[in-house]
């Protein structure tokens, strides 16, 4: 009676107590359930009374109508769950379940004990994501052939401890180690993502073609360790230590002295940052400012620092060595640049310290026009832009906070400084100078690199689970 899909999902149903089918259509789930004596009690939900109608005709087929509860209700809204054991949904998208199922515990205490068994037509990794945020964790999960396509049951209880998971994690999935389908179902994963990363190559984006080509890596050979001594050589090798400013402290910050796994990219190292480290369990940290900078005299166990070392994380920081790099933060300005406008010349460093650089778009460009795509390429929702029209031509650019520079932009001739963390009184310095200022923040200045940072990694070690922190974000918030 019931297809392979369905199936799976009896076959998953504890049967402790009553069963409730969300989204039921023909309640076979139900029938089946009944009829084999697996459960005593089953409600039927769907959200349209079409449905319903032809679920009554199927329990009064079968002979288990007394025992089958038919409930017009939106996901679990019209559902008295007292004395539910186990919640079946499936059949809809994987973004749907989610929903019905964030909205449930967030109304309902009663469902902290319900199991969870949930078939998804479209997005499994969204869904795997969201049920770690919910506070569930999958503890078991099939793959299931049905024709030519493949398609994944989930089953997930309440959490006994706080976990997040990485993105590759919730592509990867939970299925046993001896489940063929389950092997079959991450090689077809493995091809699409490797379709995808030649789809990016083509359009000019090497960096997220390199990520999607080593999440396709993992998902054919699986994550693997990496010491950390090896990612420090190779970060070395692109952007030399030794280049760093004297006044800097970038490195190996904390080390743990453990092989990796999974490293957690990131411009500052706050709380934030440590908390999304503990929840993904990465070994490794990498940012972009110093988790130490000043010496410190004093330690609590609010620090960073203190937790890194605590949860035996390490911690390697790139700062003005990154800053120089041509790779590096700077770097990834100028590419974007060239990418948008092109350049009339080759461009040069700013000055000996090498931290920016002055080039000359191939023509002028209205101010406006210029500020809209430095919002693209920085995510701003805002930047501050010194008075008065004027089209743009030959430019600077410093990230990070480089007001200090506006002296060489002046005597080189710049139509425009791009910069970020400008001060009163360089606003006037441009102002007297004639150069147009463009601050678009320190952080949004500085942030694009982490993907370059990503994809440095990536290209060397596609076994490494590396993942953007989603909590490096801009610290501020705008009224």
């Amino acid at each position: 009676m019931l297809d392979s899909r369905l199936q799976t999902c009896f076959d998953l149903v504890g049967g402790e107590g009553i069963v409730c089918d969300v989204g039921t259509d023909h309640a076979l789930l139900a029938a089946e359930l009944i009829s084999s004596g697996k459960c005593s009690r089953v409600i039927a939900s769907d959200i349209k009374e079409g449905p319903l109608e032809a679920a009554s005709r199927t329990v009064e087929k079968y002979g288990v109508a007394g025992q089958v509860s038919l409930v017009l209700s939106n996901g679990l809204e019209s559902v008295p769950l007292d004395g539910v054991s186990d919640v079946v949904i499936a059949g809809m998208g994987g973004e749907t379940i989610a929903d019905i199922v964030g909205r449930a515990l967030e109304g309902d205490v009663s469902c902290e004990n319900i199991r969870w068994i949930l078939q998804p037509m479209t997005k499994p990794e969204h869904l795997r994501k969201m049920m770690y945020e919910l506070g569930l964790q999958i503890t078991e999960e099939r793959a299931i052939a049905d024709g030519d396509k493949l398609y994944v049951v989930m089953c997930a209880e309440q959490s006994v401890e706080c976990r997040r998971l990485t993105e590759f994690e919730t592509l990867y999935g939970f299925f046993a180690d001896d489940d063929e389908m389950g092997k079959k179902y991450r090689e077809r994963e493995s091809a699409r993502l490797e379709k995808v990363a030649e789809a990016l190559g083509s359009a000019g984006k090497s960096g997220d073609a390199a990520h999607f080509r080593a999440l396709s890596y993992k998902l054919a050979n699986g994550s693997d360790l990496v010491p950390v001594e090896a990612i420090c050589s190779l970060f070395n090798d692109v952007y030399p230590f030794d280049t760093q400013e004297k006044w800097d402290n970038s490195g190996l910050l904390v080390n743990a002295g453990l092989d990796c796994c999974k490293v957690l990219i990131t411009l500052d190292i706050d709380r934030r940052a440590v908390d999304e480290a503990e929840l993904k369990a990465a070994d490794l940290v990498v940012s972009h400012h110093p988790v130490i900078f000043d010496p410190i005299r004093s330690i609590s166990s609010e620090m960073p620092v203190y937790r890194l070392v605590q949860n035996d994380i390490s911690a390697l920081c790139m700062h003005t060595n990154v800053d120089k790099a041509e790779r590096g933060t700077n770097g990834v300005i100028l590419r974007e640049l060239s990418r948008r406008f092109g350049f009339d010349g080759e461009p040069g460093y700013i000055n000996d310290e090498q931290c920016g650089y002055i080039c000359t778009l191939r023509e002028s460009v209205p101010a406006e026009e210029f500020a809209a795509v430095l919002k693209e390429i920085f995510g701003c929702e805002y930047i501050r832009v010194s008075a008065g029209a004027r089209e743009v031509r030959k430019i600077g650019f410093c990230s990070g906070s480089g007001g200090s520079f506006l002296a060489d932009i002046t005597a080189a001739g710049c139509d425009a400084y791009v910069t970020g963390d400008v001060k009163h009184d360089v606003w006037m310095e441009a102002e007297n100078s004639g150069v147009k200022l463009f601050d678009c923040g320190h952080f949004h200045t500085e942030n694009p690199v982490i993907w370059e940072l990503r994809r440095v990694l990536e290209e060397k070690y596609p076994q490494l689970d590396v993942e953007i922190a989603e909590s490096s974000t801009d610290p501020c918030v705008y009224f």
